[in-house]
């Protein structure tokens, strides 16, 4: 049995301009790998990303690089496998992501496995997703939200009349709202704006000041009315054991940390440490979604809405019904791509 390992770059179509207190996107790209013998294929995905240094000839370059040792592998557990990769490609988090992901799907598939199987029960009750409602003008903030009614909306902020946006957004639905700053608050102000988004139904804050704003972060906590989640605080393993001094909770993303076998070792310190636990996705395809979503048993919260804002998506795999996942009933991932 020979393994291949192949990947394609794909432009994914956004719905709306995806915008952020950083940048707006309007088409994604995105690489998805697979690895196959000939008889099943496992798939994951990566997206390009400015902020992480993620771009196409990255991607290329390490994917190639650890082409050989995955056609080598002769059926490696993953977590051996992600080993002998992350020595290999040690600062391309996203490329090992979407390799973990492939080779997770792939062996599930050999074993005749859905991948959540390897750690929870195929019915364990998982929490729903969030939808997120990027940066836009007020109009068009409050269009989405008629447009997509959902049980919990994302929003992101980061812009000077945030609290205004949100008591407006909460006149048109009464659903959990969760709120986004991406590092665009001051200390000053997330204390004072977390009084005043409780009272709005916020159900918790994420990243509100920079990742690099240790002692901020502490009083944060010490004096947020609401809980204070890391993003772009928390994006390796190496990063939970300081995090959990200065937040309530993290979001591990598979893209930021390397996958899914990184992000289980994640989610079992952060237990340890008494963490609210949530995951989240980049603006990609229901490739990467599919996989985010078999560690949603081990999570309190989940943001897997990526595809959910695309214009055209490529492949099947998970779907969500008012927030909740329906899984796929073929094995591992259960991702079929579609058609080119």
């Amino acid at each position: 049995m020979r393994i291949t390992l192949s990947f394609q770059f794909f432009d994914l179509p956004l719905q709306h301009p995806f915008t952020i207190s950083r940048y707006t996107v309007n088409i994604q790209k995105t690489v998805v790998v697979c690895i196959s013998d000939g008889i099943d294929s496992g798939y994951g995905e990566a997206t390009a990303n400015p902020y992480y240094h993620s771009t196409q000839e990255r991607l290329t370059g390490s994917l190639l690089k650890v082409k050989p040792i995955v056609e080598a592998s002769s059926l490696l557990h993953p977590t051996e496998l992600w080993q002998q990769l992350s020595q290999l490609i040690p600062d391309d988090y996203f490329a090992l992501c979407a390799v973990d992901i492939a080779y997770w799907d792939f062996y599930a598939r050999k074993n005749s496995k859905t991948l959540r199987s390897y750690w929870s029960e195929e019915n364990a009750k998982t929490p729903l997703t969030s939808y997120t409602i990027a940066i836009d003008s007020l109009a068009m903030m409050q269009q989405k939200i008629i447009e997509k009614p959902w049980p919990i909306y994302k929003i992101k902020l980061g812009m000077p009349d945030d609290i205004e946006i949100v008591k407006k957004l909460r006149e048109i639905t009464d659903a959990v709202f969760r709120i986004d700053a991406n590092c665009a608050w001051t200390v000053e102000q997330t204390i004072e704006n977390a009084k005043i988004l409780k009272d709005l139904n916020v159900e918790f804050i994420e990243q509100p000041l920079q990742a690099e704003d240790i002692e901020g972060m502490k009083i944060v906590k010490s004096k947020s009315v609401l809980p204070i989640i890391a993003d772009e605080s928390c994006q390796r393993e190496e990063d939970v054991d300081l995090c959990s001094l200065l937040f309530h909770g993290i979001n591990i993303k598979l893209m930021k940390c390397g996958g899914i076998t990184p992000a289980l070792r994640m989610i079992e310190n952060a237990k340890a440490k008494g963490l609210l636990l949530m995951a989240g996705c980049m603006t990609e395809s229901t490739v990467g979604i599919s996989g985010l979503c078999q560690i949603a048993s081990l999570l309190d919260y989940l943001d897997a809405d990526g595809a959910l804002l695309l214009r055209q998506d490529i492949a099947e795999g998970v779907r969500f019904d008012f927030g909740k996942i329906d899984y796929s009933n073929h094995f591992g991932t259960g991702v079929k791509i579609y058609p080119q």
